[in-house]
Formats: C-alpha cells, sequence, structure tokens
C-alpha cells in the first residue's frame, strides 16, 4: 500500500479541516443548522486545533516506513482516530435519516481512512514489500 499517499491525503484533509474549524467556526456552526454559541465556537475552535496538529504529524511522517512495527503510534493513533469518529458518524446516519450531506460524506470519509490505516497497522511494510519483490521476479 502506498502510505505516502494516504499520509499526505490524511494530512491535508485534517489540516484543511483544522483551519476552518479554528478561522471559521461560525459558518460551520450555522451550515449544520445549529444555533451560534460561545461554547460551541470554543468547542469547534480547540477541535481545529487538534485536527491541524493531527495534520501536521501526518505530513511530517508521510515520507517515513509506516505499517508493523514503524511508527506504530502514528499508524495506531490515525486508525484509533478515524474509525471512532467513523463509528459516531454512522451511528448518527442511522440514528437520523435526514442528516447533513456533509455528515454522510465525512461518514464515508471516515471510515475509509480506518479501513486504509488498519490496513497498514496490521501489516507488516516490509514483508509485504519482499512478497511484491517476489512476485514480480517469479513471474520473469
Amino acid at each position: 500500500m502506498n502510505t505516502k499517499l494516504l499520509m499526505t491525503t490524511s494530512a491535508i484533509l485534517l489540516a484543511l479541516s483544522g483551519i476552518v474549524f479554528t478561522f471559521l467556526p461560525d459558518e460551520v456552526i450555522v451550515s449544520l443548522g445549529l444555533e451560534v454559541n460561545n461554547t460551541l465556537i470554543l468547542l469547534l475552535q480547540t477541535i481545529g486545533a487538534m485536527y491541524f496538529a493531527f495534520g501536521m504529524l501526518n505530513w511530517m511522517t508521510k515520507s517515513s516506513l509506516i505499517g508493523g512495527i514503524y511508527n506504530r503510534p502514528i499508524a495506531l493513533a490515525n486508525f484509533i482516530h478515524f474509525m471512532i469518529a467513523g463509528i459516531a458518524l454512522t451511528k448518527s446516519l442511522f440514528s437520523n435519516v435526514e442528516s447533513a450531506t456533509v455528515i454522510r460524506v465525512a461518514g464515508i470519509v471516515y471510515i475509509l481512512f480506518a479501513v486504509l490505516f488498519g490496513i497498514i497497522l496490521f501489516r507488516h511494510p516490509i514483508a509485504q514489500a519482499k512478497a511484491q519483490h517476489a512476485e514480480i521476479h517469479h513471474t520473469k
């Protein structure tokens, strides 16, 4: 699996979400059909800071070997984040069929990232590379 592409994509998604939540919390709240209040603004800005930081972590490690025991804390943190949020978003969709489109899209994206980070977490990148290398030489 191309971990550099996954890390880059997740980094961009998380960093952009962090920027939007940090600097445009009022607009996000209104777009979700909620009433703007100081508590929600503070909560979104705090979440935005975490998303931006997580995005920067993924960006800084995008060229590193990830999978199996390599950078396991990063793979595990990404897997846990995307899996728990994906489950929460999916649960929300089942309990509220009329959820906003952005919630539906976010749920799909989160579950996709959770599956991909799960694959990275539980596969050893060197063993996978050796198997691919052996397969190439076997077919020649």
